[in-house]
C-alpha cells in the first residue's frame, strides 16, 4: 500500500508547516489576496528555464516574500530555504512532461516539479488554496482546524484499535499456553496491528503538517504506538509459513503492501503470512519469539538461539533448567530466569482469562 506521505513529500511539508517562516510569508500572500508560485532550489537545472526577472540574493523573510509576490512571476529559493534567489521569473519548463492540472500557475508549478524534481508551493487567491508539488506528489494544504480535527479523529480510532490489541493479544497468549491457537486467532491480531500502522503513519503526516501545533498529538501518537512494531514483527516471527528462504523482512512488506479491501480479508493476511489460505481454523503453534520476548533482559540473538533448539514454544515451556543450559548463550542463571519468567507469564496467561 502506497504511503500516504512520502518521504520527500514530509520534508517539503515540514517546510510550510504552521509556525515556520516559510508558512508565514505564504500565510501572508494569502491574507494580501494574491496568489504566487514558489520554487524551493535554484541549482543550474532551476536557472535554465528562468527568464527574465531579477537577481536578488536577499535573506529570506516572511515579509520580502509576501512584498515579492506582488510581482508577477515567480520566487526561486535556496534550496534550505534561507535566501531569496530570484524574483519575477518567468518559467519555461519542459512542455512535453504531462500535468492533469488546468490552471497556468498549477500547470507550470506540476512541471517543473516532476522534470526536476524540486520542490514548488503555488497560492491561489482565488480558491483560498496552497498546493505543494514535488517529483510526482501533489498535496493541497489544509487549514490547521481541519488538520486538528482528522489528527483528533485519528487519535480517537487509534485508541480503540489500542484497546482492542490488548484484548486480542491478551487473548492470544491465552491460546498459546493452552496450545489452542487456529490460523483464525492470528490474523485477528495481525489485521488490529496493521490498521494501527496505518492509522499511525496518517497522524504523522498530520503532524508533519501541523508542526509545532502537533506537538501534543505526537506526545499521544507515541504513548498510543508503543511496543506495537516490537509486537508485529514478533506475531509474524511466530506464525510465518515454514518457507525459510522467505527473508522475516519481505513477509512484513508483504503485509504493509496490502489494500485496505485485502487486510480486512482473512484469506488474503493468511497469503501474505505464507499460511493455509483454505483452513483458518486449523491449529498453528507458535515458535516462541513472542513469549520470549517479554521477558526482561533476554537479548534477541539469545531468543533465536531457543526457539532454534526447541522449535516451539510448547517444547520451550516444557523444557527443564537443564535442558535450557545446553542452549548456545544460556547458562544456569538465565535458564533459571526464564524458566521463571515463562511460569509467571503462563500464570499471568491464565488469570486474565478465567
Amino acid at each position: 500500500m502506497p504511503a500516504r506521505y512520502p518521504a520527500e513529500l514530509r520534508t517539503l511539508l515540514g517546510q510550510i508547516a504552521p509556525g515556520k517562516p516559510l508558512r508565514d510569508g505564504v500565510d501572508r500572500i494569502l491574507q494580501a489576496g494574491m496568489g504566487g508560485l514558489v520554487v524551493i532550489g535554484d541549482g543550474p537545472a532551476v536557472l535554465n528555464i528562468c527568464s527574465g526577472g531579477f537577481l536578488l540574493d536577499a535573506a529570506f523573510s516572511p515579509q520580502r516574500l509576501s512584498e515579492l509576490a506582488k510581482m508577477d512571476g515567480a520566487l526561486i529559493l535556496a534550496a534550505d530555504g534561507s535566501r531569496i534567489a530570484r524574483a519575477n521569473v518567468h518559467l519555461v519548463p519542459d512542455s512535453s512532461v504531462h500535468t492533469s492540472e488546468t490552471g497556468t500557475r498549477h500547470r507550470t508549478a506540476e512541471r517543473v516539479a516532476r522534470s526536476l524534481n524540486v520542490a514548488v508551493i503555488t497560492i491561489s487567491h482565488r480558491m483560498n488554496t496552497i498546493t505543494v508539488f514535488v517529483g510526482d506528489h501533489r498535496h493541497e494544504v489544509e487549514p490547521t482546524p481541519r488538520l486538528f480535527n482528522r489528527a483528533n479523529q485519528a487519535v480517537s480510532t487509534l485508541e480503540r484499535y489500542r484497546t482492542r490489541l490488548d484484548v486480542d493479544a491478551a487473548a492470544l497468549s491465552t491460546l498459546e499456553i493452552e496450545d489452542l491457537v487456529t490460523i483464525r486467532d492470528v490474523i485477528n491480531v495481525v489485521q488490529v496491528l496493521e490498521g494501527m500502522d496505518r492509522i499511525a503513519d496518517e497522524l504523522e503526516g498530520y503532524i508533519v503538517e501541523l508542526g509545532d501545533e502537533g506537538r501534543l498529538v505526537r506526545l499521544q501518537l507515541v504513548e498510543l504506538i508503543g511496543g506495537v512494531a516490537q509486537e508485529r514483527r514478533d506475531i509474524v516471527r511466530d506464525y510465518r509459513g515454514d518457507d525459510k528462504t522467505t527473508p522475516l523482512d519481505m513477509v512484513l512488506d508483504g503485509l504493509a503492501a496490502l489494500t485496505t479491501d485485502d487486510l480486512i480479508d482473512p484469506a488474503e493476511v493468511a497469503h501474505a503470512l505464507r499460511l493455509p489460505t483454505t483452513a483458518l481454523d486449523a491449529a498453528v503453534a507458535p515458535r516462541g519469539y513472542r513469549m520470549l520476548s517479554r521477558i526482561p533482559r533476554l537479548p534477541d540473538q539469545i531468543i533465536q538461539n531457543i526457539v532454534g533448539r526447541f522449535g516451539n514454544l510448547q517444547r520451550i515451556m516444557r523444557a527443564t533448567i537443564d535442558d535450557l543450559e545446553d542452549v548456545e548463550g544460556v547458562g544456569e542463571m538465565r535458564a533459571q530466569a526464564i524458566k521463571d519468567g515463562l511460569s509467571r507469564l503462563a500464570e499471568t496467561a491464565i488469570l486474565d482469562r478465567y
